[in-house]
């Protein structure tokens, strides 16, 4: 006997078969790498001749990095600084390109292809090589008449990043690749009609943008701003990351401080993550949530019934079956 799948159901079925070799991915490469390095984070690790080794010691990995190593700290405070500024700015700059290459102009095609063709060929070790020779910035622009300018008005601590920003100019818009395609999709299934409404209500191109662009994808915006944030934390040349690649490696301290380390890093991250969200979550009106448990209610109530209706009708099928038989 052929079941028959509901709407939602179907809808529901499609969306896990999509995401299963996701789901068997995690749990074939990942699930047991990331449980041996929580182990090893509360275990001093020792590379022997005759094979590795762990000593427990229990939170003190987690301890001595904010008590023993100056770095850590110094390192997280430049990056969390570094991504207030940058985060903001690339996801702006992402939107704004993204709308501009979404008008009907001609050689949309090559345009859309120019602005993400940088997050194919600048990526890993050729991004490493750019930012060692200095190739990320602008080079008539005088950086130093910047801070000059900035100094008397702004701390030094905040100086220094904003200074940083336009040294990286040109990174900042290699890492907006893939928001600008995230923001076009958004852009493209926003209707036609919503604009010749507006339109023909007296909106203005401004007006349109902050009542009908802005809050339809402010859902994508979120997204984006996940995105951006989690590039970053990951990227190769980020300081926090460099710190952790070198305890790796340094004798002293070993595998267990640079896996503590990185889970620290990790919590830190999903904090922000976390804040991100709150901020931009979209959050359902009180009225609505009246409206979805009312309607709730209604289906458990008219299901109820139906249940009812049935199991009557199964009774009363067995009593006209009992007499039949009498």
């Amino acid at each position: 006997m052929r079941m028959k799948l509901s709407l939602a159901q179907r809808k529901s079925l499609s969306g896990y078969l999509f995401i299963a070799p996701w789901f068997l991915g995690i749990i074939l490469f990942v699930a047991w790498p990331v449980s041996q390095s929580a182990m090893f984070a509360f275990n001093n690790v020792l590379m022997l001749p005759t094979g590795r080794t762990l000593e427990f010691v229990g939170f003190a990995n987690f301890v001595d990095i904010w008590i023993r190593d100056m770095y850590f700290i110094m390192r997280l405070l430049d990056f969390f600084m570094d991504t207030i500024l940058r985060v903001p700015i690339i996801v702006v700059i992402s939107l704004i390109i993204a709308i501009l290459v979404n008008q009907k102009i001609k050689f949309q095609g090559m345009f859309r292809t120019i602005y993400f063709l940088p997050v194919i060929i600048a990526s890993g070790p050729v991004m490493a090589e750019l930012l060692n020779n200095d190739a990320t910035s602008i080079p008539m622009l005088n950086t130093f008449q910047i801070y000059m300018f900035l100094q008397p008005h702004l701390p030094t601590w905040l100086v220094s990043p904003i200074v940083g920003l336009f040294d990286e100019i040109i990174m900042i818009l290699w890492f907006s690749g893939i928001q600008i395609l995230i923001f076009l999709a958004a852009l493209q299934k926003i209707s036609p009609s919503l604009y010749e409404a507006a339109k023909i209500d007296g909106g203005s191109g401004w007006e349109c943008f902050w009542k009908i662009t802005l809050p339809t994808i402010k859902p994508v915006i979120l997204v984006n701003l996940v995105y951006t944030l989690i590039t970053l934390a990951n990227d190769s040349n980020n300081w926090v990351i460099e710190l952790i690649m070198m305890n790796v490696f340094d004798g002293r301290r070993g595998y267990g401080f640079a896996t503590a380390m990185a889970w620290m890093y990790t919590i830190i991250i999903a904090l922000l993550l976390l804040l991100i969200a709150l901020f931009f979550i979209e959050r359902e009106d009180k009225t609505i949530k009246k409206i979805k448990k009312q309607q709730k209610k209604e289906r458990k109530r008219l299901q109820k019934t139906k249940r009812e209706i049935a199991r009557n009708e199964t009774r009363s099928q067995k009593l006209k079956a009992k007499e039949a038989k009498t």
